[in-house]
């Protein structure tokens, strides 16, 4: 079940990151990347054309440094988009919002990292 902070309505819509969660915004060819590398250990995504973004604890990420990744805290602002939407066009949910749905931060970031590395790397 997803947070009360964290409103799935019938339309996308900008809902305020900095409050119930942060969001972490990674281009999506790192992204899926990532993803694969968390598994069941991810918590919600939303992903559009060009990025997913990871739903961590708010201020969990204060500090984040990792290259061409972006956090949207306070004042920031993402396109949730409606519960059942799993598929574009648009923001849609990757891995939809369940009972786990803020992802750990330090595994985010050591997924992310992971995914930056050289493929022969792996």
């Amino acid at each position: 079940m997803a947070s009360p902070a964290l409103q799935l309505g019938a339309a996308t819509a900008a809902q305020p990151a900095g409050q119930a969660w942060d969001a972490v915004r990674v281009p999506r060819g790192i992204g899926l990347l990532a993803l694969e590398a968390l598994g069941a250990r991810s918590g919600a995504v939303i992903e559009d054309d060009r990025a997913l973004y990871w739903l961590v604890p708010p201020g969990s990420a204060a500090g984040w440094d990792i290259t061409n990744t972006t956090v949207l805290g306070t004042g920031a602002k993402v396109l949730v988009p409606p519960a059942r939407r799993t598929a574009g066009p648009g923001p849609f949910w990757r891995v939809c919002p369940g009972e786990a749905w803020l992802t750990d931060t330090d595994a985010l970031r050591a997924a992310i990292e992971d995914a930056y590395r050289p493929e022969v790397a792996r």
